[in-house]
């Protein structure tokens, strides 16, 4: 993998307007999966104006940028009746491509050494390695005793990862990424719905956000064992970091069911990593459902989905102050565009 700029920042390589060549010429969007409306919406951050709209295939989950940042993946989860597919984005036109049928894919991931893609096919509790241009399969591995599998962060040297088991319990699977093989599991001490996941700066820890613990468990992820618990909120959903690494934005969602009702008690939790704890919390004003998202280039704007009120959050991340924009029917993983780094890891945009 490319090596880490600054061993005690892994953010670093994507602080604030840090932009690599490879995004030159690339709107200025936010990209909106709408998953029941089955399309993405994309805004102009600046005018906050729903600027186009284009459909997809059945489930859209998440907008996701390639490795090489020269692509938009929307990762089309199907139903059980259509395994599914991957829309690409040219972000120089913000025009969708031809779709390519791929089986489940809930998420996308890279390898660090972006050698491979990683679709994460939850219904089969299974994780397909596949070429990162054409989506061609190369090997699978299977996880059986991580039911849900879902979202996923990296090592910071890049030979393992750790992907979130949403259902039955909830859990974490270890994933080798040298010999692809899974290295074990690891189980909460409550039954819980872990969901998004990221690593600390400094690499040590892994911070797994738990939309029934109502807050993130840290993992020691060499040892892969749970050392703290952080509450945060209802619904703790979310996480991301900010662009000078040093604050961890979370999305609490407000209900702790996968179809939660509008104008719940959502909130944003800031977690300060270097102390572990919650700095300030800024509630939706009226309620709201914030899910999914990531930081402006600058790192000014939290942008995030609101699943259960159909609309997105654009928060001040110095204030907390909230401006909203209406979508399409439940939007998810939405990404903005362009974003600092020098490639992507895969999700909403996990930047190195």
């Amino acid at each position: 993998m490319p090596p880490v700029l600054d061993p005690s920042n892994l953010y670093g390589g994507a602080g604030a307007d840090r932009m690599s060549p490879a995004v030159a010429g690339a709107l200025s969007r936010i990209y909106v999966p709408n998953r029941r409306s089955n399309n993405v919406y994309a805004i102009d951050p600046a005018t906050l104006e729903v600027v186009d709209r284009f459909p997809v295939g059945v489930s859209p989950q998440h907008v996701v940028p390639s490795w090489d940042l020269k692509t938009l993946w929307v990762a089309n989860n199907g139903s059980r009746r259509n395994s599914g597919s991957l829309t690409p984005i040219d972000p120089k036109t913000g025009r969708p491509g031809n779709t390519i049928p791929v089986d489940d894919p809930y998420n996308l991931y890279f390898t660090p050494d972006g050698r491979s893609a990683i679709v994460v096919a939850e219904r089969h509790k299974r994780l397909d390695f596949r070429d990162p241009v054409t989506m061609a399969l190369q090997q699978s591995v299977s996880t059986p005793s991580c039911s849900g599998v879902n979202h996923a962060d990296f090592s910071i040297d890049g030979r393992y990862a750790i992907f979130t088991c949403e259902f039955r319990g909830g859990g974490l699977v270890k994933i080798d990424l040298v010999n692809r093989q899974v290295l074990g599991y690891l189980r909460f001490p409550k039954r819980g719905m872990p969901q998004d996941i990221r690593i600390s700066p400094d690499g040590a820890n892994f911070f797994v956000a738990d939309m029934h613990a109502d807050g993130v468990y840290v993992v020691d992820g060499d040892s892969f064992t749970q050392t703290d618990f952080i509450p945060t909120g209802v619904g703790t959903h979310g996480l991301y970091p900010s662009r000078d690494g040093k604050e961890l934005y979370v999305a609490n969602r407000g209900s702790h069911s996968t179809r939660g009702a509008p104008r719940g008690n959502g909130s944003i939790a800031v977690i300060d990593f270097a102390t572990g704890k919650v700095e300030r919390t800024w509630p939706i004003p009226g309620g709201g459902s914030p899910d999914m998202g990531n930081v402006s280039p600058d790192g000014k704007q939290l942008w995030l989905s609101g699943r259960f009120d159909n609309v997105v959050y654009d928060i001040d991340t110095k204030t907390g102050a909230i401006k909203t924009v209406h979508v399409g029917e439940e939007p998810h993983g939405l990404t903005v565009w362009p974003q600092p780094g020098r490639y992507s890891l895969g999700h909403t945009g996990n930047m190195r």
